[in-house]
């Protein structure tokens, strides 16, 4: 008899529900309660100005050997993700084509060309000892944006020499080249590659800014720097750096190369590289990254920009991820000047915990501008003379040689033909290398709970990354009581609730039930709008919330960042903020969260202050209705067992569907992640309902509920959208 009457009463109330979701659905919207006097908004710490490349990028050590090997791991995880390479995709045959040998004193040069990717050629120059016998260490050189066949001239080589840059007119006209002549003559097998775009890299070319062609941007066509290349994490910077990995595997693939004894240099944007190859490769044993280990500037160029890299971190603490292993660079006139007091201490002590303090060396030559110049090289040949165990006498002197002629440095010629590129090779290599990373993870679906293990190590950690997730447990969040109003049938209180870490200020206002005891539920609902999604137009909670309190549960709303409070003039927030004109999302996102990962955060953090409120609450649920689904999704996908019961009206969302990186709803790898349904996949097996998807789950969300062992757990409304809000209180006070 007492379930009949329960029924009974969910019934009635349903119905009652739903007619006043309907008239309420025609009047006006209130704001509800203010956290801050009119005309005030939140001393959020976001809100000031973006971060850009010319900021400051301190490198803080950790504590402890064991802090920094945890860091290291999530800062690891950061650059594969960021550069696309997370999974690492499969290695593909290289096909190398080594041909045109010429000889020179003491070392012979040969033209490469291989495959990266099918139908993608890696262009270079591959520089041997004469007369060595046996396996021979290797240095890997990628260059900045001089050029593989930089050149000085006549005049600017004589100039430099006066200024004690170069020693010699010949070779030290071509600084890129002497540098690989030498590491040869001293007995290294070295590859000097070409940059996308430079010399015979001639598929793509590589000063390819966004703003200055139309760019080719829809679902089914897109290039570089587009907003579904951002989506799927495809780059110039992550083009470039599987380029570099692909280097080193030729590299290894060479018989007379000793594979445990390889060096990697580069210039520049070299030295960019050279970072992130030292950052996502094991096998290098010494490095030295030239004239981009700073913690101001850190790469101009789009090349060495891209979407996640930097948020929270710089090329000082990156560079530090090949430690403990020897690396060294020298401090120039220019964003690296301040190396000696600013970075470079920090790296001493890093590798002073670790026990090598002897393995890092940043030399001082500050009276040069920027430059991998003689000076700077010499500095470079001793330290790889080291630590590639080369035995030779010190000082080592680069002497001069015969520049290649050339017909000797170009890689194509009439009997290795030139590829094709442009435009289209462009559009059917973003769809072929996008079409790897499909089939890629659609391995990784799960139909067990051992392959649902997996999908959330490769998945789970990638949105870990991208939704920026900071674990909150070593960071307490402040509370600022506002007012607390008897509304009658319940309690409404208005807070400040604070994260110190990240400046985070949240208007935050709860609803708790007074006529009924508290059923320690807090239900976080979570609107487009904001808190005022609570309240009708005579301010008021809405009928679903209503329900809610008359059900004992308590409510919690918040303004998210740029919702409600937040806005002076009350305009909701159509376009995100950019960091310039430039129409590339690497120079914003390199460096910032983006709004919906902002928005995200504050969920995170509004869940763990409900979570460990002072009263005690058993159970955190979390509702996202009127455009808020697809934020709820990321926070439930992180949040894991701090919250019991979700739902989400998806409203058909999918992030594939965005026009432009700038939409408040831009995330940044999304689409190759799953989309919205690799977000509630991660959902399982904690319970989820879910509304919008005409009537249905997504496949991906319900066979990793399946493979969790509770397919039940998941869910799905297929009444008309404005039933929405009506059946999401049901079915939370249903149990």
């Amino acid at each position: 008899m007492k379930s009949i009457w329960r029924s009974l009463f969910i019934t009635t109330m349903q119905w009652s529900l739903f007619l006043a979701v309907l008239v309420s659905a025609t009047i006006g919207q209130s704001a509800g309660p203010r956290v801050f006097p009119q005309g005030k908004v939140p001393q959020d710490r976001r809100l000031g100005d973006l971060t850009n490349l010319n900021g400051f990028f301190p490198f803080k050590v950790p504590s402890t050997k064991a802090a920094w090997e945890e860091r290291a791991s999530q800062l690891r995880l950061r650059v594969q993700v960021a550069t696309g390479l997370w999974p690492l995709p499969e290695r593909t045959p290289l096909n190398a084509v080594v041909h045109g040998r010429v000889e020179r004193p003491g070392f012979t040069v040969e033209k490469v060309y291989f495959e990266s990717v099918p139908e993608h050629f890696v262009t270079g120059l591959l520089f041997r000892p004469s007369g060595k016998k046996g396996k021979l260490p290797a240095v890997l050189c990628p260059h900045g944006h001089g050029g593989r066949l930089q050149d000085h001239g006549a005049d600017g080589i004589r100039q430099f020499i006066v200024q004690g840059h170069e020693r010699f007119e010949g070779s030290g006209r071509f600084p890129k080249i002497a540098r690989c002549a030498q590491l040869a003559r001293m007995g290294c097998v070295t590859f000097i590659y070409d940059m996308v775009g430079y010399a015979d890299s001639v598929q793509i070319p590589h000063r390819l800014r966004p703003d200055q062609r139309p760019i080719v941007d829809t679902k089914e066509r897109w290039g570089l720097y587009s907003t579904q290349a951002e989506l799927r994490l495809q780059s110039m910077m992550a083009l470039q750096t599987w380029n570099s990995i692909r280097a080193l595997d030729f590299l290894c693939s060479l018989p007379d190369v000793d594979a445990r004894r390889l060096g990697v240099t580069g210039g520049s944007g070299g030295g960019t590289q050279t970072i992130l190859v030292g950052a996502l490769d094991s096998r290098p044993v010494v490095s030295f990254p030239q004239g981009m280990v700073s913690t101001s500037m850190q790469g101009g160029c789009t090349c060495e920009n891209c979407c996640l890299l930097r948020v929270g971190t710089g090329n000082v603490e990156l560079t530090a991820l090949f430690a403990p292993r020897p690396q060294a660079m020298t401090a120039a006139d220019d964003w690296t000047k301040e190396m000696m007091t600013s970075g470079y201490p920090q790296l001493q002590a890093l590798y002073g915990m670790l026990g090598v303090q002897d393995r890092v060396l940043c030399k001082s030559l500050t009276h040069f501008p920027h430059n991998y110049n003689y000076v700077t090289r010499a500095v470079m040949y001793s330290w790889f003379n080291k630590y590639l165990n080369l035995g030779l006498t010190e000082p080592i002197v680069e002497e001069d040689w015969e520049p290649l002629a050339n017909e000797e440095k170009t890689v194509w010629n009439q009997d290795h033909p030139q590829p094709t590129g442009g435009v289209q090779y462009e559009l059917d290599l973003m769809r072929y290398l996008s079409e790897v990373s499909d089939r890629q993870l659609a391995r990784l679906v799960p139909a067990n709970p051992a392959e649902l293990r997996e999908y959330r190590r490769v998945v789970g950690n990638a949105f870990r990354v991208i939704l920026n997730n900071q674990d909150l447990a070593s960071d307490p969040l402040q509370r600022e009581k506002r007012t607390k109003t008897d509304r009658g049938d319940y309690y409404e209180f208005t807070d400040l609730v604070r994260k110190p870490s990240s400046g985070q200020e949240l208007p935050v206002v709860s609803l708790f039930p007074k006529q009924v005891q508290w059923n320690k539920q807090v239900v976080v609902w979570v609107d487009g709008i904001g808190k005022a999604g609570l309240y009708d137009e005579t301010d008021k909670p809405r009928a679903p919330i209503q329900a809610l309190l008359n059900g004992g549960a308590a409510v919690m709303a918040a303004d998210l960042i740029y919702q409600g409070e937040f806005l002076v003039d009350g305009k909701t927030l159509q376009q995100s903020r950019t960091v310039s004109t430039s129409p590339y999302a690497g120079y914003t996102h390199g460096y910032n969260d983006s709004v919906f990962v902002q928005r995200t955060q504050d969920l995170l953090t509004l869940i763990a202050w409900g979570g460990n409120d002072e009263h005690g609450a058993d159970a955190i649920h979390l509702v996202g209705v009127n455009g808020a689904g697809p934020l709820v999704a990321a926070a439930r996908s992180q949040a894991g067992k701090q919250v019991q019961r979700a739902a989400i009206d998806t409203q058909g969302f999918r992030f594939v569907d965005l026009k432009s990186f700038r939409d408040v709803n831009f995330l940044p790898g999304a689409v190759k992640y799953g989309d919205l349904p690799g977000l509630l996949a991660l959902s399982a097996p904690h319970r989820l309902w879910i509304a919008g998807e005409a009537g249905g789950v997504p496949q991906l969300a319900r066979q990793a509920f399946a493979a969790a062992g509770v397919p039940e757990q998941i869910e799905a409304f297929n009444g008309p959208a404005t039933a929405i809000p009506v059946a999401i209180a049901n079915w939370l006070l249903a149990d």
